[in-house]
């Protein structure tokens, strides 16, 4: 049995594009209020108007997550337009993958910032508040998913940094639910595998190997993984779903 999200809300990083947008139009979907955070201005925007139109309440904060005085500055926002967060789903990210040997530092340092500090930035910012939920939740729990990658779960070759920040999402994101479980405080992490997406525009041919390797795969759509975002946040309290892996029916 799943639960509506009135009364809630809910705060979506990366909303601008991907897995981010899809799911902060699925989490609207069941009626809880959304904060888009991006830092695309633009994007957010075209976002909100189009929950707005289909009856919900949206709050736009253009944001560089990767800056921690920003993050706080973000949740500060929306502390001080909702007063309050259920709901924190961190799918901001990027994939700059390629040689070791000839990738610039600076796509590391990016991937580590992005996947890795950002997300860390956010939550510890919003910490205080979804614990605070609850109390006053007509759902009695609150929830953070977090959006890693099959990459997070298995290495290879030339996606070494990628991997770095995948594997200490998926392991962060544990050790938070071992420390919340009793506070109830769920936090989930979802790996997907090849999935539509800007990812794989970010760099020119950065992804030589998964084309090679995936070509013919049917890839996920992000709604696809916008649904698995929903079913973790609608479960009713006593449910915590811990990890979601997501493959393609075609990959291997």
């Amino acid at each position: 049995m799943t639960e509506n999200l009135n009364g809630t809300v809910a705060v979506v990083t990366g909303a601008s594009s991907g897995i981010g947008r899809a799911s902060a139009l699925r989490i609207a979907s069941s009626g809880a209020r959304l904060a888009l955070i991006a830092r695309r201005e633009d994007r957010l925007n075209e976002l909100a108007e189009r929950i707005r139109s289909e009856g919900g309440e949206a709050l736009v904060v253009a944001a560089d997550l990767t800056d921690s005085d920003a993050a706080a500055g973000a949740v500060e926002k929306v502390i001080a337009e909702f007063g309050r967060i259920d709901t924190l789903v961190n799918a901001a990210g990027v994939m700059l993958n390629g040689a070791s040997d000839e990738a610039p530092l600076e796509e590391w340092d990016r991937m580590v910032d992005i996947n890795l500090r950002g997300l860390m930035y956010v939550t510890k910012a919003a910490l205080p508040h979804l614990l605070e939920a609850p109390a006053s939740s007509p759902r009695g729990v609150a929830d953070v998913v977090n959006i890693s990658s099959v990459a997070g779960r298995f290495a290879a070759p030339t996606v070494a940094l990628y991997n770095a920040t995948k594997f200490a999402v998926t392991g962060a994101t544990e050790a938070w639910r071992q420390e919340y479980t009793t506070r109830n405080l769920r936090f989930s992490v979802i790996e997907p595998g090849r999935t539509e997406s800007e990812l794989f525009d970010q760099k020119a041919n950065s992804n030589s190997d998964f084309n090679a390797a995936f070509g013919d795969v049917e890839k996920l759509h992000a709604e696809d993984i916008a649904e698995a975002v929903a079913f973790i946040v609608t479960n009713p309290r006593r449910v915590a779903v811990n990890e979601i892996v997501i493959r393609p029916t075609d990959q291997p």
